[in-house]
């Protein structure tokens, strides 16, 4: 069982150096400068005609990358704030919609009910290609196409969250809710004196989770903002920077990876208790 464990171990090791290695080598390329990552980036010779070199660290520590993205060129940063705006936009949305919703697909029985369960969980199984038409169309008719609101509204209202988060609360214990009804709560109190926190957990690994897709959408901005490039949150805007190397690509690739960082960290937990959640039940 030993050896079993230690060639496990080593396995996983591996494979986290494997998934670690391009996050480590951003970061540390984000530290040379402009002049050598432009030469660096050189040395690939085309696609498909060898493997590029690894240099694990610069001839000189450098923040010129950070100066030009952050203080001299302000384009970049216009896109960031962009991405900035839509997530928290999105997560605000999300965090007064769907747990409410959830709520009352869960704990609630009238009419249809079952019906609304089952258009999530279909809603749940289509792609985005599927959606985008009528997507398009109902914003066009809302004259919404080519505004933040396009890219905004339709991600509010995720079929899969609701879905993640009903199955949470219909595992909640009916005993609580007896308890609080006892005690004079109404649904509303219920809501957020007893789903709410006995749902934390999910709730964290739901709010990791959306932040990561609103963080990382590329097909919405494309197709819900034809013709206002201006609005393109930072997801995009990298396409359009990794077709010609300008030397601090790095730092704004480090700039957009931390944010990601920071929240799984933060909800590292919350997610791995999701998870567990999830299989028990």
């Amino acid at each position: 069982m030993k050896k079993r464990h230690l060639s496990l171990l080593i396995l996983l090791s591996f494979m986290s150096v494997l998934i670690l290695l391009p996050v480590v080598l951003t970061f540390a390329y984000s530290f040379f400068s402009p002049e050598e990552i432009k030469a660096f980036m050189q040395t690939r010779n085309g696609y498909g005609e060898g493997m590029m070199e690894i240099k694990l660290y610069p001839r000189m520590v450098s923040l010129d990358q950070y100066w030009h993205v952050l203080i001299e060129d302000m384009s970049l940063l216009r896109y960031y704030f962009n991405s900035i705006i839509y997530t928290l936009a999105i997560l605000a949305g999300q965090s007064v919609i769907i747990p409410a919703l959830s709520y009352a697909l869960s704990r609630f029985r009238f009419p249809g009910r079952d019906a609304l369960s089952f258009l999530v969980i279909m809603l749940l199984l289509l792609p985005f290609q599927v959606t985008m038409v009528p997507t398009v169309l109902m914003l066009r008719d809302m004259n919404l196409m080519d505004t933040a609101w396009a890219v905004i509204l339709p991600a509010i209202a995720s079929p899969f969250y609701v879905f993640l988060l009903r199955q949470s609360m219909i595992g909640i214990p009916d005993e609580l809710f007896e308890a609080a009804h006892t005690d004079g709560a109404g649904p509303i109190r219920c809501y957020f004196s007893v789903a709410l926190p006995v749902s934390k957990a999910i709730l964290g690994a739901a709010a990791a989770l959306s932040f990561a897709d609103a963080w990382n959408m590329v097909e919405q901005p494309l197709v819900f903002l034809p013709s206002r490039t201006s609005l393109y949150p930072l997801s995009v805007a990298f396409n359009q920077l990794s077709q010609q190397s300008t030397g601090t690509e790095f730092a704004g690739a480090a700039l957009y990876l931390l944010p990601a960082l920071l929240i799984y960290f933060f909800f590292q937990e919350d997610i791995m208790t999701g998870i567990q959640l999830s299989e028990m039940k």
